[in-house]
């Protein structure tokens, strides 16, 4: 069986819920993504290997891979924020101002498109000010900022045709009381699998859709 390939390209959230992402989507999907697993899993805040990080990173990563013309997935499935909304502990700076992050998104999501890939975006989870910010962190993350980001990666959304995977929404349910963290922002094992399956079966569902019309991923993910 000659399954489409998904290519996920994003931060340490997937890389979280990647394995259960890739196994409910056997027999539907050839799961890949970037390598170097190994060593992003060595401090999931530093962007290395296989955690692309803020935008820019996965801009330059996507531009990267996509001037190899082998390189020619049918489905991306995209993300970047956490990286993004990081502010200096002294200076209150963020990491990538909104403006910065409007073009990065719809600058990589375009360059997918114009080589005929399909773009699935995945909506940036939940941070909790609380959880997060405690003393002698090394960065702050705020919850307004992670609210503003994801509307402006909507809006590009929209302008772009592209669907969106609300996981923020989604991982919030799971999240009661701020249950769910295992640290300052990433989840549990639980909360984990059950993202890759809610990821997976949008994804599955998107393939029944190709499946009862053209034949063409690009056209209807």
């Amino acid at each position: 069986m000659n399954l489409p390939q998904l290519y996920v390209l994003g931060d340490s959230i997937s890389l979280q819920y990647g394995p259960f992402l890739e196994r409910f989507v056997q027999g539907y999907y050839r799961y890949d993504r970037k390598g170097g697993e190994s060593e992003a899993f060595k401090d999931l805040d530093i962007p290395v290997g296989a955690n692309c990080g803020d935008s820019s990173r996965v801009l330059e990563i996507a531009q990267a891979l996509l001037a190899n013309d082998e390189f020619r997935p049918q489905v991306i499935l995209m993300n970047a924020g956490l990286h993004d909304i990081k502010r200096d502990v002294q200076s209150g700076e963020i990491q990538v101002p909104l403006e910065a992050y409007r073009a990065n998104l719809k600058a990589a999501i375009e360059l997918c498109q114009d080589k005929g890939i399909a773009v699935v975006w995945a909506r940036t989870t939940p941070v909790s000010d609380v959880v997060h910010n405690y003393p002698g962190v090394n960065f702050f993350r705020h919850s307004a900022d992670l609210v503003e980001y994801n509307a402006v990666a909507d809006e590009v959304m929209l302008e772009c045709a592209v669907p969106s995977i609300d996981l923020e929404a989604f991982t919030a349910i799971l999240n009661e009381k701020d249950q769910a963290y295992c640290d300052h922002v990433h989840f549990i094992e639980s909360v984990r699998e059950k993202q890759g399956i809610f990821i997976a079966g949008y994804l599955i569902a998107r393939l029944a859709i190709l499946a009862r019309a053209s034949g063409d991923v690009a056209s209807l993910i």
